[in-house]
């Protein structure tokens, strides 16, 4: 993050908003939730007591997750989201910053209450943990500002292409499957790029070492407004939903859920999106278990 930098201008989806980060790193007010505390499970054992655990990027991926001003606050919407739940269920709140790689097992062995690591829902996951949404997840397609590439629309956009991914990430079994429908129909694949940190991906995408990124949408955009050195050419073609993630059965995504719907009905929900400048991501309710991406 820029030092001395107090706001800027971020596309969001179809809004646009001045995000002003040195004000957003004081939290917003909650109010409990009478209503969402009374489903929390009566026999659900939080990881500490009284408080909710909830694994976040360790990245720094504005506007999701990014370290304030004092290099250690984690500050961003999912941290914003996570205060909301805490607030509402009558909780402290500890945010634990983890690696993407790591949240599924975070999850099943009980090292935290709740993971909000932009993770989208997909039927394979179902099997395994419980969601309820709080976003809708957009992927987008960013190049250098200077590349030739003017939209990314099909797999033979990216026929041959370079391209920046997350492992396990569902932009990753989106661009595996573009390359099956190239080589199916006689084109070169993309070459996939697997990058765990943001400033090599810029980096990357500077020096031509790689040609696209292929990422959450509400990063991309923030990216471009923020340097004007990447631009975004095309949006993936497949829409889910970004949910908080816990352990299946144990019945806490009920209350997380009515959190989510008595924060929603508020406000106080639409006043996180908005600062971040993620009203376009925005659901009219939070949804458990819904369909998932399916591959």
């Amino acid at each position: 993050m820029k030092k001395g930098l107090l706001a800027l201008l971020v596309v969001a989806s179809t809004s646009h908003a001045a995000i002003d980060l040195k004000a957003n790193e004081q939290p917003l007010p909650v109010t409990v939730d009478p209503q969402a505390v009374a489903k929390i499970p009566a026999n659900y054992k939080f990881v500490e007591s009284g408080t909710l655990t909830v694994a976040i990027s360790a990245l720094n991926s504005p506007p999701l997750a990014l370290l304030a001003s004092d290099n250690r606050t984690r500050i961003g919407s999912d941290p914003d989201i996570a205060r909301l739940l805490a607030g509402s269920l009558g909780l402290k709140l500890k945010l634990v910053p983890t690696a993407w790689e790591d949240w599924p097992l975070g999850i099943s062995s009980g090292r935290y209450d709740v993971a909000l690591v932009n993770i989208a829902v997909t039927e394979q996951r179902k099997q395994k943990f419980d969601f309820a949404t709080y976003r809708v997840d957009n992927l987008a397609f960013s190049v250098k500002s200077t590349s030739e590439v003017q939209s990314i629309n099909s797999a033979a956009d990216l026929s041959g292409k370079k391209v920046i991914v997350g492992s396990g990430t569902n932009q990753e079994r989106i661009l595996l499957g573009w390359n099956e429908e190239n080589k199916t129909a006689g084109r070169e694949p993309a070459l996939p790029v697997y990058l765990t940190d943001d400033a090599s991906g810029n980096l990357y995408i500077q020096s031509g070492r790689a040609d696209v990124f292929f990422g959450p949408q509400s990063v991309s955009a923030y990216k471009e407004a923020l340097t004007g050195k990447t631009r975004v050419v095309g949006l993936g073609p497949k829409k889910a939903y970004v949910a908080t993630t816990t352990k299946k059965g144990n019945e806490l995504v009920y209350a997380l859920q009515a959190a989510l719907d008595g924060a929603i009905q508020r406000g106080d929900y639409q006043k996180v999106l908005a600062r971040w400048g993620e009203q376009g991501e925005a659901v009219a309710q939070s949804e458990v278990n819904p369909p998932g991406i399916t591959y």
